[in-house]
């Protein structure tokens, strides 16, 4: 990895990946320049059941075939480390590559929540926080909990992300995409054993992204 690389992380369930994943990635990638954006596949997000989670090789294989992407990596790093909260594994990343510099990317409905997640603060003086809009959201993330604090720090500039101070967070205002995993669960609740089992339930989910 080249010194100084922009690399954006984007970490989820991806139960499954969808092309909403693609689409934010792809323009954050777009407007901050980033040399590459790494899907980091949660093993258990904490703030979510285990029921109904998928096994992670099968949320790994819907995140590859979704990407679609030289610059977008899939990656089960967090259960490589062992890592659970996110500003562990930013910590990790940060060690392994000090070359590197990373920003956090987030829907605008996780903003919502935000608050509860371990050491928030934390997570936005490690890295830069960018918020993507996502429908029904973008309005309502603006009076989120972690706002309060968060406000003051707001950037309005992607392109100078690399000389902001941090906490820093930015807004950005993507055309909204309405594909979610809560609605590809719905539509196919055995959407994981396809996929791992089948060439055409693979099909079905590309479809569906």
């Amino acid at each position: 990895m080249r010194k100084g690389a922009g690399i954006g992380l984007l970490g989820g369930s991806f139960n499954p990946a969808h092309g909403g994943h693609r689409h934010i990635s792809l323009e954050v990638m777009r407007r901050l320049r980033l040399d590459q954006v790494w899907w980091l596949v949660s093993p258990q997000n904490p703030l979510k059941p285990v029921a109904g989670m998928a096994p992670l090789a099968a949320r790994m294989a819907s995140a590859r075939a979704v990407a679609r992407h030289p610059r977008i990596l899939v990656t089960d790093i967090e259960a490589r480390l062992g890592t659970q909260l996110t500003i562990d594994t930013i910590a990790a990343l940060k060690a392994l590559h000090p070359e590197a510099r990373f920003v956090w990317i987030m829907g605008a409905d996780n903003l919502l929540q935000f608050h509860r997640w371990a050491h928030w603060r934390d997570i936005a003086r490690a890295v830069p926080v960018v918020v993507v809009a996502r429908p029904g959201y973008m309005g309502r993330s603006q009076f989120a909990p972690a706002m309060g604090w968060l406000r003051r720090y707001r950037r309005r500039s992607p392109a100078s992300w690399r000389s902001w101070t941090l906490p820093a967070i930015l807004f950005v205002n993507a055309a909204l995409d309405p594909r979610s995993a809560t609605f590809l669960r719905t539509d196919d609740p055995d959407w994981a054993d396809a996929f791992i089992s089948s060439p055409s339930g693979k099909l079905a989910l590309d479809r569906k992204g």
